[in-house]
């Protein structure tokens, strides 16, 4: 009888222990003055939401299309893309706060000599997250130059992975 009640006590504490896990919050440890979490701790138990990468949409649509002038510059097609997940992630009940990372591909484009044109990403970046953006809850986030994407005149794709909360 007391091996018994020792297995049930022991199953109750695991049980207990696995409730608290769960109800832990999501760690973001800060990255000093630049708006990007250096690392973020997700607990056990929450539910992991990947979003494909996202790309700009036509902002000028009677520009030549491909072109450079349909989808803006650098800092216009952040926005654009950004708008585009956040309007992806309310689809799912879920919002930019609940972004834990962030992988940004930047292309360099002739405009800016072959070299990706990280200022104007992170003027269009800062417009959603950071202190100007009066929205604290940063994502951890890497960016690359990469050759190139699917339409010439994209020069942003970005995708995200969003927790539950």
């Amino acid at each position: 009888m007391k091996v018994a009640f020792n297995t049930a006590a022991a199953m109750a504490m695991a049980l207990a222990g696995a409730a608290s896990a769960q109800a832990q919050e999501i760690v973001r440890h800060g990255a000093g003055s630049f708006p990007i979490s250096s690392a973020v701790e997700v607990p056990a138990g929450k539910t992991v939401v990947y979003l494909s990468g996202s790309v700009p949409s036509v902002i000028h649509p009677d520009a030549p299309q491909h072109s450079l002038e349909a989808y803006g510059d650098t800092q216009a097609q952040t926005i654009s893309v950004l708008q585009n997940i956040q309007q992806q992630l309310k689809a799912l009940g879920l919002g930019l706060t609940d972004v834990v990372k962030m992988q940004v591909f930047l292309v360099g484009g002739p405009e800016n000599g072959g070299k990706m044109d990280f200022d104007g990403f992170m003027a269009g970046y800062t417009q959603f997250f950071g202190p100007a953006a009066k929205q604290p809850v940063l994502p951890a986030r890497s960016a690359f130059q990469v050759a190139g994407l699917a339409d010439p005149a994209w020069r942003v794709e970005i995708e995200v992975t969003a927790v539950r909360p």
